[in-house]
């Protein structure tokens, strides 16, 4: 997948070729990715559906690191792993890991939330549990999708991959 969007890598207006992204056309094997116009299309539906879609979360993954802003995805991303976590002392390292990257006050990958819910967060995590994350995952998840996720949808990115789908002719049912 790295390979397939490494033309999408550049600044979010310089998107010109997006054939590394796009299945070859000479690819017609069921066993082949066919990224076809109604799936890239049911992007634009909802925000669920984006991010539901291993391209489309690869393409949003890709746009937000042009925007400097690919932290929330990247925090989202982890908080969906922690949830995933049935040992304890994997739990707690994993909270522990996801708190220094993303939460606590001057994090590198710090993510924009309020006072509150960083100090609510921080008191859940000292016995951690899988809902643990789920108030700051909702809140950053509500910021990408009213912020970040329409910017996406106008952006010359997605708008070039819906155009090279429909010029590939790759229509198909979902």
């Amino acid at each position: 997948m790295k390979t397939r969007l490494g033309c999408l890598s550049n600044k979010s207006d310089s998107y010109s070729d997006f054939s590394e992204f796009l299945p070859p056309a000479q690819e017609t094997t069921a066993r082949c990715l066919k990224l076809s116009t109604d799936e890239v299309e049911q992007w634009s539906e909802s925000f669920d559906h984006l991010l539901s879609h291993k391209y489309g979360l690869a393409a949003f993954r890709t746009f937000l690191k042009t925007e400097f802003s690919d932290e929330n995805i990247e925090f989202w991303m982890a908080c969906e792993d922690y949830k995933k976590i049935k040992s304890s002392t994997k739990l707690v390292s994993k909270a522990n890991k996801i708190f220094q990257e993303f939460i606590d006050v001057q994090a590198p990958r710090e993510v924009n939330i309020d006072y509150r819910t960083r100090e609510k967060t921080k008191q859940s995590l000292e016995d951690p549990s899988p809902t643990s994350l789920n108030e700051i995952q909702g809140k950053v998840y509500s910021l990408m999708e009213k912020d970040s996720y329409p910017r996406f949808l106008r952006s010359k990115m997605y708008q070039d991959i819906v155009n090279r789908t429909h010029a590939q002719g790759q229509r198909r049912s979902v």
